[in-house]
C-alpha cells in the first residue's frame, strides 16, 4: 500500500473541485494537489453538460430568485447577490482565457439571451413589478421588458407562434446572458492543472475512509477500481466537492461541524429536441413560473444548449424522487446518510415537506404526453415525435437543524468547514456551478487565512478577479469596468 504526502486533496472531479484547484494553483503553483474521482472521467455527474441547465445563473431570468410575498412585495436581494457572484465567475474565467489556462471561450460558454416569459394578468403584473425594481439597479440596467407581442415574438418566435392573441403575456430579456457547458469548462481547468508536475489526477479511485491524524493532517484511503490496489493520501487540507456524495464524505470525516446535517435527494428529467429545423428557431433561455408546490430547481424553462459543440433545445426540468444521492449512486444512499445526530432534522423536515414529496413522486410517473402538455404552455406547436426524454443530474438539498421547526430544507448551497480549516465540504445545489468561483474563494478565505495575509494571496486574487474585496452590488463603476472586460474576453456581447 503506497502513501503520498500532499498539500491539498480534492475529492470529486466536478466544477467545484476544479475551480478550487485552479484558484490554489494560480495562487501557488508549488502546492502539491491531488484530485480523486470515483468515475473514470472528470465532470461526469452533476457537472456534465447534460446533467444541469447550463444557465450561467445570473438572476436575469430565474423568477424564483425574486419571490413575491402575500402582500405583492417583490424581493430582489437574492437576484442581486447571485448576479454579482456570477460576475465573479466570469472574471476568473476571463483571466484563465487571457492567460491560455482555458481554451477558446466558445468551447465552454456562448452568448444566449436570458428571458423570462409569463402569461395571465397576475403573472404579467408580477413580471412588470420585478422589472421595475431590478432595472433601477446597475446590475440589471440593461434588462428589457415588453408586453408587445410582436417584440416578444422577435425574442422567442417558437414560444409566440400560434399563441392565443387574447392572452396577456409579458417578457424580459438580457441579451448577454450565457449558456455554459460546465463539463467542458471543468475539463479545460483540469487539463491545465495536469500540465503542472505538482498536480495528480486519480480516476476510478473512490474514497473509502477519511480520518484525522494526531498531527492535524488527514489520512484518506482510496481504492483503485481497475487494479484493486489501495492507496493512502496524507493531506494537509481536504476539500469535499463530490456533489451528492459530499454529505456522506463529511460524515466519514467525523468533523463536529457536520453533525445535524442531512440530505434530501431530488432528481430531474428533460425533454430534448435535436431537430435542426426547430433548434435554429430558438436562441434563448426562457424561464417561466414554477408550478404550485414545485421545488425552486423545477422552474420550467426552454433552453438553447450547446454541449460539446452540438446545439439542442432542452425543456424542463421535470422533478422526480429517488433515494440515490448521485445519478450513478445507490438506492441505499438516503438510508445510509441517516445518523443519530441528524435523525430529528430529517424527520421534522420530512413532516414539514410532505406536499413536496408527493409532488416529486407524482412527477416521476408522468407520461410523455403529460410532459408535452407542460411544454406546450411554452411552445404551443410542439410535436411529441420531435422530443425525447432524458434524465438530468441528481441533486441533494440540505436538511439542517433549526430551533423553530426542528429541521428545515434549504435550496441553496452551503460550505461547512472544520474548526481548524483543514477540511471543507460543499453541500447543496442551485445556483451551484454558476457561483463556483465565489464559493471557492470563501473556502480559500476560511481555510488558507494565513497565506492570504502573509504570502500576498490577496493581491494575486485581485489580479485574477478585479472586483475581489469590493462589492459589485454597491459599486456601479467597478461593475461597468469588469463587465466590459468579461463580455469582450468571453465574446458574450450580442444584440
Amino acid at each position: 500500500m503506497s502513501e503520498n504526502r500532499i498539500d491539498v486533496l480534492l475529492v470529486g472531479g466536478g466544477v467545484m473541485s476544479a475551480t478550487l484547484g485552479s484558484l490554489l494553483m494560480q495562487l501557488d503553483p508549488a502546492l502539491k494537489v491531488t484530485m480523486v474521482e470515483r468515475l473514470d472521467e472528470v465532470a461526469h455527474e452533476s457537472t456534465s453538460g447534460w446533467n444541469n441547465a447550463g444557465t450561467g445563473h445570473a438572476g436575469y431570468c430565474e423568477l424564483n430568485y425574486t419571490p413575491q410575498d402575500a402582500q405583492g412585495n417583490v424581493s430582489i436581494e437574492r437576484a442581486l447577490a447571485i448576479n454579482a457572484a456570477f460576475e465573479t465567475s466570469l472574471q476568473f474565467w476571463s483571466y484563465l482565457v487571457e492567460n491560455q489556462a482555458l481554451p477558446s471561450p466558445q468551447s465552454f460558454i456562448n452568448a444566449t439571451p436570458h428571458c423570462s416569459f409569463v402569461w395571465g394578468e397576475d403573472d404579467v403584473s408580477f413580471l412588470k413589478k420585478r422589472h421595475a425594481l431590478l432595472s433601477q439597479h446597475h446590475l440589471f440596467a440593461d434588462m428589457k421588458f415588453s408586453e408587445d407581442k410582436h417584440e416578444i415574438k422577435s425574442w422567442m418566435p417558437l414560444i409566440m407562434a400560434q399563441r392565443d392573441a387574447a392572452e396577456p403575456v409579458a417578457a424580459t430579456r438580457v441579451s448577454y446572458g450565457s449558456d455554459v457547458d460546465f463539463g467542458a469548462l471543468t475539463r479545460g481547468m483540469v487539463a491545465t492543472m495536469q500540465k503542472n508536475p505538482n498536480f495528480r489526477l486519480l480516476l476510478s479511485h473512490p474514497v473509502k475512509t477519511i480520518k484525522k491524524r494526531k498531527d492535524g493532517r488527514w489520512q484518506v484511503r482510496l481504492k483503485n477500481l481497475k487494479t484493486g490496489a489501495k492507496e493512502v493520501i496524507d493531506a494537509k487540507f481536504v476539500f469535499l466537492g463530490a456533489g451528492g456524495a459530499a454529505l456522506s464524505m463529511m460524515q466519514k470525516s467525523g468533523i463536529a461541524e457536520g453533525k445535524g446535517y442531512g440530505g434530501f435527494p431530488v432528481s430531474g428529467q428533460w425533454l430534448v429536441c435535436r431537430d435542426e429545423a426547430i433548434v435554429k428557431q430558438h436562441n434563448a433561455k426562457v424561464y417561466g413560473q414554477a408550478p404550485l408546490g414545485a421545488p425552486p430547481m423545477s422552474v420550467p424553462h426552454l433552453d438553447t444548449r450547446i454541449i460539446d459543440g452540438s446545439p439542442a433545445l432542452l425543456f424542463g426540468p421535470f422533478a422526480g424522487f429517488t433515494t440515490k444521492f448521485l445519478k450513478r449512486g445507490s438506492f441505499f444512499d438516503l438510508v445510509k446518510s441517516v445518523r443519530p445526530n441528524n435523525l430529528k432534522p430529517l424527520l421534522k423536515a420530512s413532516l414539514h415537506n410532505m406536499d413536496l414529496t408527493r409532488y416529486l413522486v407524482g412527477e416521476v410517473f408522468q407520461s410523455h404526453e403529460e410532459r408535452m402538455m407542460a411544454l406546450r404552455h411554452f411552445y404551443p406547436q410542439a410535436n411529441a415525435k420531435d422530443w425525447h426524454h432524458a434524465t438530468a443530474g441528481q441533486r441533494v438539498q440540505i436538511i439542517k437543524q433549526c430551533d423553530e421547526k426542528g429541521g428545515k430544507l434549504e435550496f441553496g448551497t452551503e460550505i461547512v468547514t472544520s474548526d481548524d480549516g483543514s477540511l471543507a465540504c460543499l453541500l447543496g445545489a442551485s445556483p451551484g456551478a454558476s457561483t463556483s468561483v465565489q464559493a471557492m474563494i470563501q473556502v480559500v478565505e476560511r481555510c488558507f487565512t494565513a497565506r492570504l495575509h502573509e504570502d500576498g494571496w490577496k493581491n494575486r486574487l485581485h489580479e485574477m478577479i478585479p472586483s475581489y474585496g469590493d462589492s459589485l452590488v454597491k459599486n456601479a463603476e467597478l461593475l461597468k469596468t469588469v463587465r466590459s472586460r468579461t463580455l469582450k474576453t468571453l465574446q458574450l456581447a450580442s444584440n
